[in-house]
């Protein structure tokens, strides 16, 4: 269809049907999530089919089932939804006297503190604010592609998208090991025994992760079986209050995420070398005809940081 005749033509409310039938699989329910009467829906559904000139759904009984069309048309219905709260927010940033919002998506593994520099800096040079969502690499790499996040900084091996995001490299990180006070002072007293580190009592991320992926390498090139796990998470929350009860745990952090940790008692570090690195972090961003102003900034302002650590 050309372009002028859909954008005239469709409206919000088509939008919110669209991701409604989407999620609940039927007119019913959907009507009733967006507030319509079923008359209104059964409309509504017949106006969009107009609008695209095929089916976007198959009936089969009560169900809804998206055809080809109908599935493109639900993932592009839910990124302008999504832009238009974005929209929304940056308006509502403008009004309090803001320059802007920023909705950027980090891995667990970034530093707090390198995060809380840059979020600081963002506001205070160029008055934007900012909404921090923290998950896996993977998990970002969708919420970017469905436009629920602007940018994202985390791993570009594990985030799987696209030559229609620009990746910038930030920076490597070297793992390093955490404990118990106690348990850290005794290993860090000697050098790395992989059979007795294969056996100890361990908290990691899933070996799906490019972390759990590279320990398990580890333990393979020095023959040994990989340790599994007694609890798999990316929670630095569980990892820390876990470690600081039990003085039989080990977990394995970035260096710069660790030492966060560690300054805030409880937790201590083994120095030793592992002899590998991290996969690099990375600055993800849709590439835009228009550069926005905050991811440009946001990005200057992660350049300068990165290049002070250096």
């Amino acid at each position: 269809m050309p372009a002028a005749p859909l954008l005239s033509r469709l409206k919000h409310r088509h939008l919110l049907l669209l991701t409604d039938l989407a999620a609940l699989g039927t007119l019913t329910r959907a009507a009733a999530r967006a507030g319509f009467s079923q008359p209104a829906a059964t409309k509504t559904l017949a106006e969009l089919e107009t609008i695209f000139g095929a089916p976007l759904f198959v009936r089969g009984g009560a169900r809804l089932t998206p055809t080809d069309l109908g599935r493109q048309a639900i993932v592009r219905a839910h990124q302008m939804l999504r832009d238009l709260e974005n929209w929304q927010r940056e308006m509502e940033a403008s009004r309090a006297g803001l320059r802007g919002h920023l909705h950027i998506g980090a891995v667990p593994y970034v530093s707090g503190d390198f995060l809380a520099q840059a979020l600081a800096t963002l506001h205070r040079e160029h008055g934007v604010a900012s909404t921090l969502t923290r998950a896996t690499s993977d998990q970002l790499g969708r919420a970017l592609a469905n436009h629920d996040i602007d940018c994202l900084i985390g791993r570009a091996s594990a985030a799987a998208l696209g030559p229609e995001y620009q990746h910038e490299q930030l920076f490597t990180q070297k793992p390093t090991l955490i404990a118990h006070p106690r348990l850290a002072r005794r290993l860090a007293q000697r050098l790395p025994d992989w059979g007795e580190l294969s056996r100890m009592n361990w908290i990691l991320p899933s070996p799906a992760t490019p972390t759990g992926m590279i320990v398990a390498e580890l333990f393979a090139q020095a023959q040994v079986a990989a340790p599994v796990p007694i609890v798999e998470t990316y929670s630095l929350d569980i990892i820390a209050g876990m470690l600081r009860d039990d003085a039989t745990l080990l977990s394995i952090l970035p260096e710069s995420v660790a030492r966060d940790m560690a300054r805030r008692g409880d937790i201590g570090l083994v120095d030793w070398d592992l002899g590998w690195m991290l996969p690099p972090v990375t600055l993800i961003r849709r590439r835009r005809d228009t550069p926005q102003p905050a991811e440009e900034q946001l990005a200057e302002i992660l350049r300068k940081l990165c290049a002070a650590m250096r």
